[in-house]
Order: structure tokens, then sequence, then C-alpha cells
């Protein structure tokens, strides 16, 4: 028997839900596992997804930037599924073994504003209450400035709220988000929870990778 999707059942169907199942068909052509266990809350979701929009609508990061943090932040805090997710993204952004560098916690590929981020998003992740006015300091020399500073541990901070709630409650990385991450970012990702399998799939399929 395959382990379940995550640790909540499916949540009522509502007109709420509805529309968030499909705005995930729209996008991704199928309903995501995380979809699904913030569905026992579709306001929060909702609210969440516009809270995160607003951050990023006027910042100074930009989308590499961001996917950057965020690749950083997964992987420092052992979240598969939004390593996958984001390391697809930054390798869109970058390249492939760019992308699976991060994931592993290596960024000598990266601009040193992107070093300066990943190396930021780490150090958030371990312990913020290790952090000194020197990390602040070298994020200032990378040429960050303080708005963007904020802008940044904010996001990290963010990510850090939803993955946990996605990890806690069990939601496994989808088997379509495994399937379509490039090679290398799969590779990296070898922390986490597994791939959900692949129902629809022969059984004597091979996986798809962590």
């Amino acid at each position: 028997m395959n382990p379940p999707a995550a640790f909540l059942a499916d949540p009522p169907q509502s007109p709420a839900v509805t529309a968030a199942y499909e705005d995930d068909l729209t996008s991704d052509g199928y309903v995501n596992n995380l979809t699904r266990v913030w569905c026992w809350r579709p306001d929060v979701l909702a609210s969440f997804q516009t809270l995160r929009a607003d951050l990023l609508a006027d910042s100074g990061l930009s989308p590499r930037e961001v996917a950057v943090l965020v690749a950083a932040t997964a992987a420092a805090l052992g979240d598969a599924y939004c390593a996958l997710a984001w390391g697809a993204r930054l390798a869109e952004l970058s390249d492939e073994a760019s992308a699976a560098s991060v994931l592993r916690g290596s960024d000598g590929v990266l601009s040193e504003r992107e070093n300066a981020l990943a190396a930021w998003a780490r150090q958030v992740v371990q312990d913020p209450n290790a952090t000194t006015e020197g990390h602040v300091a070298r994020l200032r020399e990378a040429g960050l400035r303080d708005r963007e500073i904020f802008e940044a541990t904010t996001w990290i901070a963010f990510r850090l709220a939803f993955s946990t709630v996605n990890d806690a409650l069990g939601a496994r990385p989808d088997p379509q988000l495994a399937e379509r991450a490039p090679r290398l970012v799969r590779e990296a990702v070898t922390y986490g929870r597994p791939v959900q399998a692949d129902t629809s799939a022969p059984a004597d399929s091979a996986p798809v990778g962590r």
C-alpha cells in the first residue's frame, strides 16, 4: 500500500476549495498535494498568497534572486517539496547545474548578490538568533539595500512558515512535480519527504526521484 499524499484527509468541497483546485489545474495541470492540505482553510491560503504577492510586488529583488532565496531556504530546512519546485524554477532562470549547486549548499556559480542572499537564507533557517551586524554588513557590501534586506528576510520567513505546514502535515511532493524537474535538480534533493508514488504508472516503473 502506498503512503498517503499527506496526513490529513481531503477537505470537504466548497466553492473556495473548488476555486483553489481549479487554479492548480489551470497552472499545473493537477491539484497539488499541498493545496489539498491548505484547503482545510482556503481563506487562509488565499490570504497568505496575497501577502506573499504584496511583498514581491514592489520589491528590489529580481525573480532569479527570489528563486535563489527559496531554493537555499528549502535546502537548509530539508524541504523536498519546495526544493524540487523552486530548484526547477531556478534552473529555468539560470541553468540546471547552478540550481543543483544551490540545492546542495554550494554557491560558487552565483553572482555576489545571490551568494550573499543564499548564505543569509541558510543563516536565518539555521539560527536567526545567531545573526550579527556583520552578516547584514556583508549583504550591504554585496549591493543590497536595507529595504531589500528586509524583503529577503521576510520572504525567507514566509517560506519557512509555508514549508513547516506542508512538512509537518506530511504533504509529499507530487510525482508530476518531480517528473518535470531537471535531472540534476532531482538528484540534488536527497532530503525531506519522498515523492508520492505515481499510481497511474505501471507497477514496474522506475521511481522518479525524491
